[in-house]
């Protein structure tokens, strides 16, 4: 989906400034959009109301998000009545996440449960090395940590990093890191999550309709991984509710510029 190109076409790659932080060391967007929407993020956290908190990129942004009608009304129709609140940001890294959610985006929400979708910024189109692996699992780690510190009561549903076939050759580097994910989960309070063997086939190549792009999700793809939540959320939350009571769905600051 690509009708707001003009505004969201940074990829997710994009070698920006902040681009060689650490993985595992926090840092901040310093571009105005991003600043923006930090507000904007921080003003949605503090509207509480918000049991299901969704933190990642672009991946997990454009699920929720105003600026995606269409994939908006997919999240809507999978998690209406669960209070899901969208904290998603393009183009983060795993150093972004980590400076937002301890820059107030988490504090005081208290959601029972936290679902973590971070890491493909940091792989980029360049196969990793052990050390790059390493280092993007230590920023997942700390993301893990952070959000321990700051909603202790939340179970964490941390997700398998997607395959991206922008170069298929970093396949076998998301599939090392998704193997150190897995070994974060304690089945209770840290839950992980992996679908990729039903976006992709066994080599990594998506399947058709999962990915518009190669990397970000098309509606099928949130298909599936609305599939793979749906059980676990039902486990710790019950059915949807009714009515929903989390603040609306925020977007792009950009895209009201345009």
């Amino acid at each position: 989906m690509i009708r707001h190109a003009a505004f969201v076409v940074a990829p997710l790659f994009a070698i920006l400034t902040w681009a060689h932080a650490a993985a595992d060391q926090p840092a901040p967007r310093t571009d105005a959009n991003s600043r923006l929407a930090h507000e904007q993020l921080l003003a949605k956290a503090k509207q509480g109301r918000i049991d299901l908190y969704f933190i990642g990129d672009s991946i997990t942004r454009r699920w929720g998000a105003t600026d995606y009608p269409d994939f908006l009304a997919n999240w809507k129709s999978h998690f209406h009545g669960w209070n899901a609140g969208n904290f998603g940001w393009g183009a983060d890294g795993t150093q972004h996440i980590l400076w937002r959610l301890q820059n107030g985006e988490l504090d005081g929400v208290n959601p029972k449960v936290i679902v973590i979708l971070a890491g493909t910024n940091n792989v980029g189109r360049t196969p990793p090395d052990d050390a790059k692996v390493a280092e993007i699992t230590r920023g997942l780690k700390a993301i893990v940590a952070t959000c321990r510190q700051k909603a202790p009561a939340a179970t964490l549903v941390l997700t398998a990093i997607f395959p991206r076939n922008d170069n298929p050759a970093v396949v076998p580097g998301i599939n090392r890191i998704n193997a150190s994910l897995a070994r974060l989960a304690d089945g209770k309070s840290i839950r992980f999550l992996n679908v990729n063997a039903q976006l992709a086939d066994q080599d990594g190549t998506l399947f058709p309709g999962m990915a518009g792009d190669k990397l970000h999700l098309a509606l099928k793809g949130y298909d599936v991984w609305a599939a793979g939540l749906k059980p676990i959320l039902t486990e710790l939350l019950g059915p949807p509710a009714a009515t929903d009571r989390a603040p609306p769905p925020t977007g792009d600051p950009s895209a009201k510029k345009k």
